[in-house]
């Protein structure tokens, strides 16, 4: 269960358009993209000990990964979890569009559950891919050949 108290139930409170599992997805496809597609570029990001003069080398690079890789990154993702139902699942959760991906991750680095680069603006994620096209790509139905059987 969601602690009342953590940022995202006062996010989840105050922006109704998107459920809880919509958010734990964008972590959870985030992770798969820096983990498992191997997607980002280390980053530096500018800390406390950074504007204090402290070494760079103390500080461990974050992965980065822009807003058009953690579209793909999250079709790809929402097909391996939920197959030909990704779609379903997502517009569920309240996301139709990749522009709802970068919603959600402005949502959380308002909250200070993500990080940006100066570079990052919402605009990224808008019209990376048509949802429609994106989430039927990859999946052929197609009847079983049974040419070869034999019947009795």
């Amino acid at each position: 269960m969601l602690d009342p108290n953590h940022p995202i139930a006062d996010l989840l409170r105050r922006d109704k358009r998107y459920h809880f599992n919509a958010y734990v997805f964008v972590f959870e496809a985030l992770r798969h993209a820096q983990e498992s597609l191997g997607m980002g570029t280390d980053y530096f990001a500018e800390t406390d000990s950074a504007k204090t003069g402290a070494s760079e080398n103390e500080e461990e690079p974050e992965r980065h990964v822009s807003g058009q890789e953690l579209c793909e990154a999250m079709r790809v993702f929402a097909h391996e979890e939920y197959g030909y139902l990704a779609k379903c699942v997502l517009n569920e959760w309240g996301i139709k569009s990749t522009g709802d991906f970068g919603e959600i991750v402005f949502n959380l680095i308002e909250i200070e559950q993500m990080r940006k680069t100066p570079h990052d603006r919402r605009e990224d994620f808008e019209d990376v891919y048509d949802f429609d096209e994106g989430f039927r790509e990859g999946f052929e139905f197609s009847m079983p050949d049974t040419s070869g059987e034999h019947r009795s």
